[in-house]
């Protein structure tokens, strides 16, 4: 019989994904993360990237996290996520654009205040094309 874990991704908004699992690998503080069944308990602060939920049966499930904290319980995980998005409502046009506007806000930026909140952002919206771009590896 296979084991599983509960896993558990949520935002201020919604609940993105609630369901059982095979393994989730996700982008903690120190590098990407791999969690199985079983694993040690963990608290640790996730960064901006793609949260990867290995359902039951194969299907694979993509979510986009802009940072926020992993609980890892022997048969759970936690993503309470700032902002998470399902990989099939991403859009990559829209990301784009939203750098463009970055990237032209860092260029008027007049201290260093206003330029790190740029390139936080910068760094947000290049995960999330990263994960748009893992999702379409994938279909």
């Amino acid at each position: 019989m296979a084991h599983t874990i509960q896993v558990d991704v949520v935002s201020a908004e919604a609940e993105i994904f609630s369901g059982q699992a095979e393994f989730v690998i996700l982008p903690g503080e120190s590098g990407e993360l791999g969690i199985y069944p079983r694993h040690a308990p963990l608290i640790t602060r996730i960064k901006p990237g793609s949260v990867r939920i290995q359902k039951v049966g194969g299907e694979e499930e993509l979510v986009f996290v802009a940072g926020g904290i992993l609980e890892v319980q022997p048969g759970m995980v936690t993503v309470l996520a700032d902002t998470a998005i399902r990989g099939h409502d991403l859009d990559e046009a829209k990301a784009n654009e939203a750098i463009k506007q970055a990237e032209e806000a860092r260029a008027k930026a007049r201290d260093r205040a206003e330029v790190t909140t740029v390139e936080n952002e910068l760094a947000m919206l290049a995960a999330q094309l990263a994960t748009i771009r893992k999702l379409r590896k994938h279909r």
